[in-house]
């Protein structure tokens, strides 16, 4: 058979005979997302098959007598004892700068019903992390633009943070209002959705666009109704597109929404491919899963690119238990959790973070000295509120020192909320925690916070005041803001 073909229209100079050996194997079963194959004996861990009928497959289990692929394109004609062969190719995914503003599924094919994306190159979808001599420290904040987390639960750009909760207590509202806070910032982001229904990857979409988010932003996405294959390859490949930008030395968010579902999707994968199970069924390597995941976000070293990556893993618990497996093992591989508790969901405290059990291990390196200064007791403050007010229940009698305690803790607790979408920039995150540290706000009543907040966020915005801006010109306008007539 010949090797090469002259192109249409050349002459055929060069053209010549050759073999070209192919080992071929044979598809024994198909169900579920898998395919037995036997025959290819020097099939190799991750390398993609061809299935005769223009299917496709990823190798996943060797053994003696067959190999064990997920699928991941199937059409309605593979059927056992369709021919299957070797590529000798790692399954990669196409990046660069074509992407951002595209709906895409975990191996680049577009859903957006628009034609494919330009890409500058092709990364694989496994890969090495980086090296602890290629990192560098995290030093850099990455604004979120939400009150409780930049002042409290600070993120530095190559952080990895947990968003922990219940179903439905606002993790994925969260992030993506962090993903809409990175507009005009220089960062790029990619959001990774697993397992959800169609209707809320076409809201997520809408949500991105309607706030200008999908300008710098791709979605990768694994329906539920996907092949379990690509639910498990989808928060790969999102973090090979970031780690593309992130070697050329651009700061980069990743949202994995969410972990839980992967971890399932690799269980049933697992199970159908009859390796041993273990603890609540998921196979042993679990833990491994997500770790060499999850240790790929991190902070490039100036000779290596210098840029970063920033994962956002969420993660569902059931009534609250954080110590079901996949959740402990995702918390001791992250730097950090931000806990959403369903009881201040209930009550109407949104975002509904549990300020005691959320914690930054390393972002308040990288936050800002002036926001940090000014956030250093609101924490504190706040957690002994929380006891006072628990404690105030049981109708004893307080000393005015205890009742003044409560008043400015129900005032710090309005002073928390906010609403969806609505982020904050790193000023006027300065100009409530000064007016509530300097005690500028004593004088108002919980029920007026909303109304009076947004005077504070005026005068900082007339007096371009900044995050270098004196103390005392910044208590001199937000004093004038508050004496001034609403």
């Amino acid at each position: 058979m010949p090797d090469t073909m002259a192109p249409s229209g050349q002459t055929a100079q060069g053209y010549r005979f050759g073999l070209r050996l192919e080992e071929r194997g044979q598809v024994v079963a198909v169900g579920d997302g898998i395919a037995w194959v036997r025959g290819l004996r020097s099939a190799q861990m991750d390398e993609v098959l061809r299935f005769d009928d223009g299917s496709s497959g990823l190798v996943f289990q060797l053994g003696a007598q067959r190999l064990g692929a997920i699928l991941l394109s199937q059409t309605h004609r593979l059927t056992a004892g369709m021919g299957a062969r070797r590529s000798g190719a790692r399954l990669t995914v196409g990046v660069g700068a074509g992407l951002p503003g595209r709906v895409v599924d975990p191996v680049g094919v577009p859903l957006d019903d628009l034609p494919p994306p330009a890409v500058e190159t092709r990364m694989p979808l496994e890969a090495s992390a980086p090296a602890i001599l290629e990192r560098d420290f995290v030093d850099a904040p990455l604004y979120t633009g939400n009150k409780i987390v930049d002042t409290m639960i600070p993120i530095g750009k190559g952080q990895r943070q947990l968003l922990i909760g219940d179903d439905g207590t606002g993790k994925s509202a969260l992030a993506l209002d962090v993903v809409a806070n990175q507009r005009g910032r220089g960062v790029l982001c990619v959001v990774v959705l697993i397992g959800q229904t169609r209707a809320a990857v076409a809201a997520t979409v809408d949500t991105l666009r309607s706030v200008g988010a999908l300008d710098y932003t791709v979605v990768v996405v694994a329906e539920a109704n996907a092949l379990p294959g690509l639910r498990y390859l989808a928060p790969f490949a999102g973090c090979a597109i970031a780690e593309h930008w992130m070697r050329h030395g651009h700061d980069v968010l990743v949202v994995y929404d969410d972990l839980t579902r992967h971890a399932q999707s690799y269980r049933e994968l697992s199970l159908l491919l009859q390796r041993p199970p273990g603890r609540e069924a998921y196979p042993s390597d679990v833990f491994y899963l997500h770790a060499r995941l999850l240790e790929r976000s991190t902070v490039l070293a100036p000779a290596c690119g210098g840029g970063s990556m920033t994962a956002l893993p969420i993660v569902e618990t059931r009534l609250g238990e954080i110590s079901a497996y996949i959740p402990t093992n995702l918390i001791s591989i992250t730097d950090g959790q931000i806990y959403f508790d369903s009881k201040l969901f209930a009550a109407g405290f949104l975002p509904a973070i549990d300020i005691g059990r959320s914690v930054s291990r390393i972002g308040g390196k990288a936050q800002a000295n002036a926001i940090k200064r000014a956030a250093a007791r609101i924490r504190l403050d706040y957690l002994q509120f929380l006891e006072l007010e628990l404690f105030a229940r049981f109708g004893t009698r307080l000393e005015a020192s205890v009742e003044d305690s409560l008043r400015r803790g129900r005032l710090l607790r309005e002073l928390l909320k906010q609403d969806r979408l609505s982020p904050l920039s790193e000023a006027e995150q300065l100009a409530w925690l000064l007016a509530y540290g300097e005690g500028l706000l004593d004088a108002v009543a919980p029920d007026q916070v909303a109304a009076t907040v947004p005077r504070l966020f005026a005068a900082a915005g007339a007096h371009r005041l900044g995050l270098d801006t004196p103390k005392d010109a910044w208590l001199a306008a937000l004093r004038a803001a508050l004496k001034a007539t609403p």
